[in-house]
């Protein structure tokens, strides 16, 4: 049976990029991804393997529970520890650690948190128990938030006052920028996130191209969507002029997913947001609007988020804005496991020191 897939798996073709990539005699480039699931696939189809020494990839902050910084894990935990509250949540947030504890440790405790698989079932369990408090943890980019924004909607509609959401909802744009004028890293060119750039589509990027001279291009998560991804965009690095390209125009279109972005923006707008390892952020967080502050959990629970930091030694931040690898950091495979994570970039499975840890080994 033909699998749509197998056309980007090609090995044939997969081996002709590489011996392109090879041949490649130009300037050093580095790029970098993203997307934390790009990070995944790229250990696990070995594509730094195949790159010439002058041909970099660096992982970003493409993962939304790793950029989440401890201070909001712990307002999470002090929430739980509320009388009668439930919390719900992802379960790649429950090992996060906080300044002193983690979900997990709260939930053996006794604390009533529970992991869903949609912010959708938050509202049922509030339904369900409306003598109780319900907070759904809504961290995330703009992938996941529409249908967060769905649930408040819905929680609105029904007159459901029993719930409410604590937020760290980020979106790309703006830390992107920051990266790459920070100077921190010398960053040629990125690769954009696939999953975010089905919902918004590729005309934001075209923004930090004329305004930044920002080069990016979006692609697949498949071996021949990278590998071609990065010729294509090599190719145009030098030529000299920012630009934009989709390789993924199977799922990305320039316009993205309108009505995902309308229910998205009809319930938050953007403010400012702390992303760990690199701060505040203007206007690269989503907050909700001030139609729907009675479903902040901050508001309605007074949350004052303290001025946390990362454990003392974690490279974490660091690794985030690109400027180390895991193998950097003296907890790596030690201290910090994913069975026993030290920082946030273990712990979820688009973590870099996940990916280093599951594909790269330890050494």
């Amino acid at each position: 049976m033909y699998n749509f897939m197998d056309e980007f798996r090609n090995s044939d073709l997969a081996r002709q990029a590489a011996e392109v990539l090879a041949s490649y005699k130009g300037r050093p480039v580095k790029i970098m991804e993203v997307c934390g699931t790009h990070t995944m696939a790229i250990f696990k189809y070995g594509i730094r393997s195949l790159l010439p020494q002058n041909i970099s990839l660096i992982s970003g902050p493409g993962c939304p529970v790793c950029v989440t910084p401890v201070s909001y894990i712990d307002s999470a935990i002090e929430l739980s520890r509320l009388e009668g509250m439930i919390i719900t949540t992802f379960g790649d947030l429950m090992k996060v650690p906080g300044t002193e504890s983690s979900l997990l440790k709260e939930k053996a405790a006794g604390r009533d948190i529970r992991i869903i698989y949609s912010p959708l079932d938050a509202v049922r369990i509030a339904a369900e128990n409306p003598v109780r408090k319900v907070v759904f943890l809504s961290v995330g980019f703009e992938t996941t938030t529409p249908v967060t924004a769905l649930t408040v909607l819905k929680a609105y509609e029904n007159q459901i006052g029993n719930f409410s959401i604590l937020t760290a909802n980020k979106t790309m744009p703006e830390a992107l920028k920051i990266l790459a004028v920070s100077g921190e890293v010398k960053i040629d060119g990125y690769l954009y996130p696939g999953h975010v750039s089905t919902i918004t589509g590729t005309e934001l990027y075209w923004r930090l191209a004329e305004e930044y001279g920002i080069s990016g291009i979006v692609t697949g998560f498949e071996p021949l969507d990278m590998l071609n991804g990065i010729i294509m965009l090599i190719d145009s690095l030098n030529k000299g002029k920012a630009t934009v390209i989709n390789e993924y125009s199977r799922a990305v279109t320039k316009e993205g997913n309108p009505i995902a972005l309308g229910k998205m923006y009809e319930v938050f707008e953007p403010c400012d947001a702390i992303w760990r390892g690199i701060g505040n952020i203007p206007a690269s967080g989503l907050g909700l609007k001030e139609k729907y502050k009675k479903y902040d959990a901050r508001v309605v629970y007074e949350i004052k988020e303290k001025d946390s930091s990362e454990p003392k030694g974690c490279l974490c931040g660091e690794i985030l804005k690109g400027n180390r690898i895991p193998r950097e950091c003296g907890f790596f495979g030690k201290q910090c496991t994913p069975e026993n994570p030290v920082g946030a970039c273990m712990v979820s499975s688009e973590g870099t020191c996940a990916a280093y840890y599951k594909f790269g080994g330890i050494e």
